[in-house]
C-alpha cells in the first residue's frame, strides 16, 4: 500500500495521529460550512506551529469554539474572547482569537450573499494560489499564502494534499 512520503517517516503515536487526518480528511471536499470555517481556524492557528500540535488539540478547539458554529462564533462578546484567551487547551493567541471571530462574522456576510461559504468558494474556483491568496487577504484577516494554500489543499481546490502514487490521492481522483 502506498502512502505520502512523510507518512512513511512517522511512528507511532505520531504516525497515528497523522495518517488519521491524512486518510480521512486531508484533500477530501468539505460540503458543510461550519467544517469549512473549522478546518480554516485550524489552519490560521497553526501558522508559526506544527500541525501535529493542532491535530492534538483540534478537539479542545472544537470545544472552545462552539463546534465552529459560525452564527454563535459571530456572535462572540469580550467575554468570550477572555473565555478563549485563557483556555490552556487551544492556541491562546490574540490575533488568531480575533481572526476566528472576525472571520466568522465575514462567512455569515458571504452566506447571504452566496448562499453558503462553500457556494463562494466553488463560485471562485479555479483561481491560482496568487489569485486565492489575494481574494483571501482581501476578505478575511490573518490568511497569508502559507494559510490559503494549506487550507485550499485540505479541502480539495489545490492540488499537492497528497503525493500522485499515495493510495488516497488515487482514490481522491477515483471520486472525481
Amino acid at each position: 500500500m502506498s502512502y505520502c512520503k512523510y507518512i512513511k517517516t512517522l511512528t507511532g503515536d505520531k504516525q497515528k495521529l497523522h495518517q488519521n487526518y491524512h486518510d480521512n480528511h486531508y484533500g477530501f471536499p468539505l460540503h458543510n460550512d461550519d467544517e469549512l470555517f473549522g478546518r480554516l481556524v485550524l489552519e490560521i492557528n497553526q501558522a508559526g506551529l506544527n500541525w501535529e500540535l493542532i491535530l492534538k488539540k483540534e478537539e479542545a478547539f472544537r470545544e472552545a469554539f462552539d463546534h465552529f458554529c459560525i452564527e454563535k462564533v459571530a456572535n462572540y462578546t469580550e467575554v468570550d474572547r477572555n473565555r478563549l484567551l485563557s483556555n490552556p487547551n487551544i492556541i491562546r493567541n490574540r490575533l488568531k482569537i480575533n481572526a476566528a471571530i472576525e472571520n466568522a462574522k465575514r462567512i455569515m456576510q458571504i452566506q447571504q450573499e452566496f448562499g453558503s461559504f462553500e457556494n463562494w468558494l466553488t463560485k471562485n474556483h479555479p483561481k491560482t494560489l496568487e489569485e486565492w491568496t489575494k481574494l483571501f487577504k482581501k476578505t478575511f484577516l490573518f490568511t497569508g499564502g502559507e494559510i490559503v494554500n494549506e487550507f485550499l489543499m485540505s479541502i480539495g481546490l489545490l492540488p499537492g494534499a497528497h503525493d500522485p502514487d499515495c493510495q488516497i490521492a488515487i482514490r481522491l481522483r477515483a471520486q472525481g
